[in-house]
């Protein structure tokens, strides 16, 4: 029981309350449909559910930690817990918030998966299931507010009907933390709060604004920046402004992490990493260097989340001294990077900065330089690339289809995306499997055929040292037998 009366309950689906078994890159998994492994099976495998205490999860997402952070910080009696716990105790509360990455499939991951499979993922699954829930329903008739907000809120403009049909009061799009607390605020009180609320430019948050942590993010993520340089315009990160942390509120985040003995390891979360502490696309070697020496002082894992080829590129010393740093502990480190194509032309349309500080010109060049750097320095990045661009040609196809060749014996998973409108390209069409052209279907099978050529050894480098390794890697390699059978079945 709560000693103290709690107004807001925070919580998250169950794709998005889980550790990954500690291992990020198994969160893609919620991105499949329901297929021909067992349902049980698969989300332990994949998105298994995390440890809870009296209901409160060990750690929770990122995002939904600094929603906390804010509404704690405006003197909210507010509380993170497990979506099955939630639903015991909405009487008691009068506002819940809920954070959402991919509500409806609508991502790019989901969408190509959903689209090839014809099922619905797990993540859009679980996510209505949640909302579904007879108690949320019973509890709102009796004033119940429902919030949600998070990465995923953009896809509530195309799914208004399921607005109403999961009854929720208020969306919230974007850095939200100058309008949450208002909001709340309303909700509590039982004012009139909007149905769709979109952060402006003018109300996104400085960094003396941006709350720190206050309890342990899922699988030790913590921000080192946010908004983006590089101008990409299918990203919606981009239409941000580009703040860096300083090392010290870095390190009040690393913190709360390292006192929980259930948090291991860090993820260092930017949308590119190697720019840290720059003001253009030359990476600060000095700024890197600290953060780097800081955190794997602290911690005995390190990952990425997202960083860039071109950055990598050119600072090959900064990031072989890196890569020094974190494998004094560890035999390897991943991160998520975005090819997107191998066409010059395409890229000098649509994402011209993604080179700098090389010519747009040669971006294949580039790409192959970045990405023998990361194999020779033990970075496994998973890549995409975005399939169906805007005016994308068949030569685009083959020139992206000749660089994938040219990447065969660099160690990595590259995971084809079908176009989503985001960004300035968001007045753009959708691209569907109806639109598959031959050429597309091959890259597809070559993009599946250089992940299976490398999946057994990055299956043995993410699980090797761990007491389940043996028999959770017959499982994924069963997993992995039968979706080469599928994709040969297709080619």
């Amino acid at each position: 029981m709560e000693m103290q009366k709690t107004d807001v309950y925070l919580t998250a689906d169950r794709t998005l309350m889980s550790n990954y078994h500690h291992n990020v890159f198994l969160g893609f998994g919620t991105c499949a449909p329901p297929n021909f492994i067992p349902e049980w099976l698969f989300s332990y495998l994949f998105f298994p559910h995390i440890k809870t205490k009296q209901g409160h999860p060990t750690a929770a997402p990122y995002g939904l930690r600094k929603t906390e952070a804010q509404l704690l910080k405006e003197g909210f009696n507010v509380k993170t817990v497990s979506p099955n716990y939630v639903k015991k105790h909405l009487k008691d509360i009068k506002v819940l918030g809920i954070y959402t990455m991919d509500p409806f499939g609508l991502g790019p991951a989901s969408t190509t998966l959903a689209s090839i499979f014809h099922k619905e993922p797990y993540l859009a699954k679980h996510f209505q299931t949640l909302l579904k829930n007879p108690q949320i329903h019973k509890s709102r008739q009796n004033g119940l507010k429902v919030i949600v907000g998070g990465p995923g809120a953009w896809q509530f403009k195309y799914r208004e009907k399921q607005v109403k049909e999961l009854e929720i009061d208020c969306i919230l799009e974007g850095e939200a933390e100058n309008v949450i607390g208002k909001i709340f605020k309303d909700a509590i009180e039982n004012r009139e709060i909007p149905k769709h609320r979109e952060v402006k430019a003018e109300e996104i948050p400085c960094l003396e604004e941006i709350p720190d942590i206050q309890n342990p993010s899922i699988n030790g993520l913590i921000e080192i920046g946010r908004g983006c340089c590089r101008g990409c315009q299918f990203c919606n990160v981009t239409l941000r402004p580009l703040r860096w942390y300083p090392i010290d509120k870095i390190k009040k985040e690393l913190e709360i992490n390292i006192q929980s003995k259930k948090v291991k390891g860090t993820c260092i979360h930017a949308e590119d990493v190697m720019l840290y502490g720059s003001k253009n696309t030359i990476p600060n070697e000095e700024k890197l260097l600290e953060l780097h020496r800081l955190v794997m002082k602290h911690t005995n894992g390190l990952s990425w989340s997202h960083c860039s080829l071109a950055a990598i590129a050119s600072a090959p010393k900064a990031f072989h001294e890196i890569s020094e740093i974190i494998l004094q502990k560890q035999a390897w480190w991943g991160v998520e990077i975005g090819i997107e194509t191998g066409s010059p032309e395409i890229a000098k349309k649509i994402m011209p900065a993604k080179a700098h500080p090389f010519n747009v010109d040669k971006w294949k060049e580039v790409v192959i330089e970045g990405m023998g750097l990361a194999h020779d320095n033990k970075l496994v990045p998973a890549c995409t690339l975005i399939v169906g661009l805007p005016d994308e040609k068949e030569e685009d196809l083959t020139k992206t289809m000749d660089l994938i060749d040219d990447l065969k014996n660099m160690r990595s998973l590259i995971v084809p995306l079908f176009f989503v409108p985001l960004g300035n390209l968001k007045s753009e069409d959708w691209f569907t499997k109806a639109k598959l052209n031959e050429r597309h279907k091959q890259l597809l099978i070559q993009c599946a055929e250089h992940d299976f050529h490398w999946v057994d050894e990055l299956l043995d480098m993410s699980i090797q040292g761990k007491w389940y390794s043996y028999i959770m890697k017959k499982f994924y390699k069963g997993f992995t037998a039968i979706a080469k059978h599928k994709v040969k079945q297709i080619k």
